[in-house]
């Protein structure tokens, strides 16, 4: 419990102001193009300017937001070419994850991720909202079983550039079937130490967004850059 009370008593306002902002980029209720004042956040959070300003600082390190110098920080769009950059380098990523697991892959791998697995059919079944952050413990239980526990910081961050993007897509739910089925598969090719095989279909898994890409972008195009 002291340790747990701990870590809280460790973050700092600019965390908090940090973390509450990315939730609502991230979850577009802060949408494109929308002006963030940091006298007006820190009104709001009953803060000084200086802790809004490093939160400010580190979401524009993440590209969510632009800061300008005398001007009113602003939500940044979405950029087609920073959305293909952060696909490539997430697919360059899991390719050699998925290569380094099949060569350590055992039992007690399979046994793990099947767990998973069986959480992310239940979470279809009565609550799909909750599938998309089993999708991501699917992801990251493959860099940590097959001993790439780090790689999961350059996935996330890819992630995170291409999640506020399909927020706006209205077919998350039938994806999301198409998406386990993926994961059976890439579950079944680890098991079998095929590399060959869950390489190929990792390629086809992170495939799928690129026509919910190209449709958003057509539907929404006010919100890119």
């Amino acid at each position: 419990m002291q340790e747990t009370t701990g870590m809280f008593e460790r973050r700092t306002t600019a965390d908090v102001v940090f973390e509450q902002l990315h939730s609502e980029i991230a979850s577009l209720e802060l949408l494109p193009g929308t002006k963030l004042s940091e006298a007006e956040v820190a009104r709001r959070f009953g803060i000084s300017r200086q802790p809004v300003r490093e939160a400010f600082s580190r979401l524009g390190n993440l590209e969510l937001v632009l800061v300008r110098p005398q001007k009113a920080t602003i939500v940044r769009g979405f950029s087609l070419q920073r959305v293909a950059h952060a696909r490539f380098v997430r697919l360059a990523v899991e390719l050699e994850v998925i290569t380094q697991a099949c060569s350590v892959w055992d039992t007690s791998c399979a046994e793990a991720l099947q767990r998973n697995l069986q959480q992310q059919h239940e979470a279809l079944k009565s609550e799909p909202d909750q599938f998309h952050s089993l999708d991501f413990q699917f992801h990251r239980l493959i860099c940590e079983l097959g001993g790439c526990p780090l790689a999961v910081e350059a996935i996330t961050e890819c992630r995170q550039k291409i999640d506020r993007l399909c927020t706006l897509s209205l077919e998350r739910q039938s994806e999301a079937t198409s998406l386990l089925d993926d994961h059976e598969k890439l579950a079944n090719a680890l098991k079998a130490n095929s590399t060959e095989r869950a390489l190929a279909i990792t390629r086809q898994h992170l495939s799928r967004l690129d026509s919910t890409i190209e449709e958003i972008h057509l539907t929404h195009a006010d919100y890119f850059e």
